[in-house]
């Protein structure tokens, strides 16, 4: 039986996405499960990991992009007793979901409760699980307090808009104009994404609590500037860098580091959803667990911009580095 996968051929733009057949089907080895993927995200992780830029990534092309997945287990290996044939799981599988079947550590995968959407809980996976991290595991604000984020229209901030309402914390985001009509109608104030460093206070009311900048680069420096005694900036991504607006990886962390050990009244952080996954496997479940009850209550709802077809991932990865996606981009593999 053919299956199919979409490759990365070499580090590069998004023609570098292949997609490929193969002729015999994964088989699960000692205590994995083969799973049969329903859907995907075409997320700017991947891209990141697309262009050889993601840090969490050693392998070398060609191998198969997809940073979280929800599908229905197909097979079983020896040992593997946690699910049977025609469970719903999720994972966070970092590479390997562009493609119709892989075979994962049975422990590794979330079972996915029943009435919930096979797309509606993949936003739950990366794009939801880091906003929920950040803002209670990091950040740690509570009912009161304020926070901004940068890229508030797209699948991350859209999620921590909602999740911030939820805990009565005061929201701010930065987007293209286009998207600010979607940032209030998720209890969020737009802030236009050229306003500078020393206007970013003013914008904010007066400074916010938190600060989430996935950008990097010069935008640390002005979202220090938007903080309040005693605030907070979480860092989560090299956006600029990745699209060749200036920035450094290295240096970001260096000034991250540095900017923390000043006396000058704020904290700093940097956050990676995998590296928190590997220091606190049980966090990751407990707050996955967390979001697809909330998903099931009604207290968070999934913006999902579009459901592209896996063979339509080289033009989703366009549209992500266009910036205009208005929340989640996803990639259906299979139907259910």
């Amino acid at each position: 039986m053919t299956w199919r996968r979409v490759v990365i051929t070499e580090f590069g733009g998004p023609e570098c996405l292949e997609l490929r057949e193969a002729e015999a089907v994964p088989e699960p080895g000692k205590g994995e499960v083969r799973v049969r993927v329903l859907v995907t995200s075409a997320a700017f992780t991947d891209v990141m990991i697309r262009k050889g830029m993601y840090p969490d990534v050693k392998e070398k092309p060609p191998f198969s992009p997809g940073y979280d997945m929800v599908g229905v287990v197909d097979a079983t290996g020896p040992g593997a007793a946690r699910f049977r044939p025609g469970d719903r799981v999720a994972d966070l599988t970092t590479i390997g979901a562009y493609a119709d079947y892989l075979c994962l550590p049975e422990d590794r995968l979330t079972p996915v409760p029943e009435g919930i959407p096979e797309v509606d809980a993949l936003a739950m996976i990366l794009s939801a699980v880091t906003p929920y991290q950040m803002l209670h595991r990091v950040a740690k604000l509570t009912a009161g307090q304020s926070l901004l984020i940068h890229g508030a229209g797209g699948a991350v901030g859209t999620a921590m808009l909602q999740l911030a309402r939820d805990a009565g914390i005061e929201t701010y985001g930065t987007d293209i104009p286009a998207k600010h009509d979607l940032i209030r109608s998720l209890g969020g104030r737009p802030v236009d994404p050229g306003v500078s460093g020393e206007a970013m206070a003013d914008a904010t009311g007066g400074g916010v609590d938190a600060v989430f900048d996935p950008l990097g680069g010069e935008s640390l420096s002005r979202s220090l500037h938007a903080l309040k005694a005693g605030g907070i900036l979480v860092a989560f991504g090299f956006q600029n860098e990745v699209m060749g607006q200036g920035g450094s990886i290295p240096m970001d962390f260096v000034k991250l580091k540095l900017w923390d050990w000043l006396p000058n009244g704020h904290a700093t952080a940097f956050y990676s959803i995998g590296a928190m996954r590997r220091k606190h496997p049980d966090w990751f479940r407990e707050d996955l667990a967390a979001l697809f009850a909330m998903l099931k209550d009604g207290r968070i709802a999934p913006v999902v911009a579009d459901v592209l077809p896996l063979e339509e991932a080289r033009a989703a990865h366009e549209r992500i580095e266009a910036g205009a996606v208005a929340g989640k981009l996803v990639l259906r593999v299979s139907e259910p």
